[in-house]
């Protein structure tokens, strides 16, 4: 696993008397940190396979399985169904288990503490690996779709304004819930458990597994309800024309507000 460095804070030639000076060093760290971050995850196995490969992988899967033609189970073609909640799968991945075990892994090694001794904020290592979560999604997510494009075809997006922001929302949503995770929980281990232990539940019910009209009603009941399937809601209805989704988006951000703000205050700590 790779190992971090805190980057130290340039303080060479800096004007004591200056007030103004701190907050675009600290800019300029956390840009420099978000780079870094980028470069060692690209490293990292566990966080490749289940951002990267598990989500294009199930969905070249899945989303040949049941044909084209939409029917009882499937009100649009069912090979689109999956690639718009694949593209969902992304995010839950990368909030729900990259992020978590990646930041647990700092915290069992004592980086964070390291990091806050080196003369940043931590909300400015926080703030990172949000934009870091965030930039993970925006490219896992696009591989996707290149991906899917030969094989099942990009379905069309019928209500563009939507789905932009059903897709910020639950990015945001997740990759806060990924920051929290990670600054709660002590160890790599137990993020991995953790992480999988609500992903795949999620996975399988509420975003990658059947149809929710296969469901028995029990089942559907608890799909409706789990926040990664609200956020495939708020992102495949409308991108399929098959709703507006304006309830599970309100949940959503509800969430998202909710998650950010948890995050900031256990990273103020």
């Amino acid at each position: 696993m790779s190992t971090f460095v805190p980057i130290q804070p340039d303080t060479a030639g800096a004007d004591p008397r200056s007030t103004a000076g701190p907050a675009p060093k600290h800019r300029s760290a956390t840009r420099r940190l978000v780079t870094t971050e980028l470069r060692l995850l690209s490293r990292e196995p566990f966080a490749l396979t289940f951002v990267l490969v598990f989500p294009i992988v199930s969905m070249l899967i899945i989303g040949g399985s049941f044909g084209t033609q939409p029917d009882d189970a499937f009100p649009v073609n069912p090979s689109h169904w999956y690639v718009a909640s694949y593209f969902t799968v992304v995010i839950g991945a990368t909030g729900l288990i990259m992020l978590p075990v990646h930041i647990a892994t700092y915290r069992e090694r004592g980086v964070l503490r390291r990091f806050a001794a080196s003369g940043f904020p931590r909300w400015s290592f926080a703030l990172a690996q949000l934009m870091v979560g965030l930039t993970a999604i925006a490219i896992s997510g696009a591989l996707l779709l290149a991906v899917a494009a030969p094989v099942y075809g990009i379905p069309r997006v019928e209500d563009p304004v939507r789905v932009v922001a059903g897709v910020v929302v639950a990015s945001v949503a997740f990759a806060s819930i990924g920051v929290l995770l990670g600054t709660m929980l002590p160890s790599a281990r137990a993020a991995q458990a953790v992480g999988l232990l609500l992903f795949f539940p999620s996975f399988l019910l509420g975003v990658g597994g059947p149809p929710p009209a296969v469901m028995s009603d029990a089942l559907r009941e608890i799909s409706e309800r789990l926040p990664l399937s609200l956020a495939n809601q708020a992102i495949r209805e409308p991108w399929l024309g098959i709703g507006d989704a304006t309830v599970a988006l309100v949940a959503v951000t509800v969430i998202a507000v909710g998650a950010m703000a948890l995050a900031a205050r256990r990273s103020a700590l």
